[in-house]
């Protein structure tokens, strides 16, 4: 089913999962899309920042987007399809939604500057994906630069009915996200999904501001599955206790430059893919910070038995 302003819960960013020689890991694809769906995500979202989108040429990207799509068993899939130009978009675009994902994600260049430039950008790039592909916004200003307030975002989603969500990953952004539900509230934006990013540094709050969930690669996604769910069903408390325990290693997996490293170490040390590998250009981890994971994993577990050693 095509996507739409309804969807809610967490839609991973799952990584592409890579052979210690580079290669794409087709097996550690279908393992890791098992975990998700047994997990009960909501959805997938593939070839994002940390899916090493940028080290993928065109066709493998559609063959790993492809290769999740098909074992996802049914839950939506969105698919990355930023570009420097719109024509590799397109093409992207829709041999995703031919494969079966149900929309398409697309970021911001870092050029943009002016509440006009972006508005233009997302209405060209809503003309060449086509009218009826559902895409969302994806507003990261850390990364892109590009700074979204909430006046433009309502221009976007106002001008383009493909806008069914917003990614929202700007920091500070809890009264974004306020200010978002009240354009909503008095009329002036029709409703849409917002799921937020920054490996859910805010989640406990964003879900009490008005997010509908999560759309971030945490090592860890079946917390933040747990943490959605317990505020959506009004229970604060335990929501916060259990972001709580996750926050330091959380944390130590949100810093720039080595936070796919992070990510990728800890989802091969809990055998969600076969091997940390990263494609070249990366970065790497030291002895003393494999150490350090380790330290915040056992402290981990002494609340969450997910962090014990498998």
């Amino acid at each position: 089913m095509p996507l739409d302003a309804t969807a809610r819960g967490v839609y991973p960013i799952a990584p592409t999962p890579f052979h210690p020689d580079g290669t794409i890991d087709v097996d550690s694809i279908d393992r890791l899309t098992d975990f998700y769906v047994g997990c009960g995500a909501t959805g997938l979202t593939v070839l994002g920042v940390m899916g090493e989108a940028g080290k993928l040429d065109q066709a493998e990207g559609i063959a790993v987007a492809t290769r999740y799509i098909r074992r996802a068993a049914g839950l939506p899939v969105i698919v990355g399809v930023s570009a420097p130009g719109f024509a590799a978009m397109a093409g992207l675009a829709h041999a995703s939604m031919e494969a079966g994902a149900a929309g398409v994600m697309i970021a911001p260049p870092n050029s943009l500057r002016t509440d006009d430039q972006i508005a233009t950008y997302y209405r060209q790039a809503a003309e060449a994906i086509g009218a009826d592909v559902p895409f969302v916004i994806q507003d990261y200003p850390l990364n892109f630069s590009v700074v979204m307030t909430p006046g433009v975002i309502r221009r976007i989603v106002q001008e383009n009915a493909a806008c069914v969500m917003l990614k929202h990953e700007d920091w500070p952004g809890l009264e974004k996200i306020s200010q978002l539900r009240a354009f909503q509230a008095d009329g002036t934006m029709r409703p849409i999904s917002i799921l937020c990013g920054n490996g859910g540094l805010f989640l406990d709050f964003e879900c009490e501001r008005g997010a509908d969930g999560a759309m971030t690669g945490y090592a860890f996604p079946d917390m933040l599955v747990d943490v959605v769910r317990l505020s959506q069903a009004g229970e604060r408390d335990a929501a916060h206790d259990l972001f709580d325990a996750h926050l330091p290693l959380l944390r130590y997996e949100q810093q720039p430059g080595v936070g796919l490293a992070v990510r990728k170490y800890l989802m091969a040390r809990r055998g969600l893919i076969a091997s940390d590998a990263q494609r070249r250009p990366a970065g790497g981890l030291t002895a003393t910070a494999r150490a350090e994971i380790e330290y915040l994993l056992a402290r981990l577990a002494q609340h969450d038995p997910r962090a014990l050693p498998r």
